[in-house]
């Protein structure tokens, strides 16, 4: 079994979000996204995976496609496949975000 803590992946940058993979398997993908002040992840989008995003600490704004959902700690929003994805911290405290794909994004070309 594979088990680690969220908080190890937790790492902030004055020039912008933090992504850290935390999962990857041949079917799902999981990373923890860290927001300090006035950041913002996206716009992001796969047309071939659906996504949950899941807020761990902290208050943000959620935009899928034309949807727009202010989010605390411990809300959730489900991204469907081919939606346009865009999350800013509504705070001045930090965010800490979980955001998990399945199927995994393809690999670059």
């Amino acid at each position: 079994m594979d088990a680690t803590y969220l908080q190890q992946n937790i790492e902030f940058d004055e020039d912008g979000p933090v992504r850290r993979p935390l999962f990857e398997t041949e079917r799902i993908f999981s990373q923890v996204v860290s927001l300090g002040r006035n950041q913002s992840l996206g716009p992001i989008g796969d047309p071939d995976a659906d996504a949950v995003l899941t807020i761990v600490a902290g208050e943000v704004v959620v935009f899928v496609d034309r949807s727009r959902k202010r989010l605390k700690q411990w809300g959730a929003a489900l991204v469907p496949a081919g939606a346009e994805l865009t999350v800013r911290n509504a705070s001045p405290d930090p965010a800490i975000l979980l955001l998990v794909t399945a199927p995994p994004p393809a690999p670059p070309a």
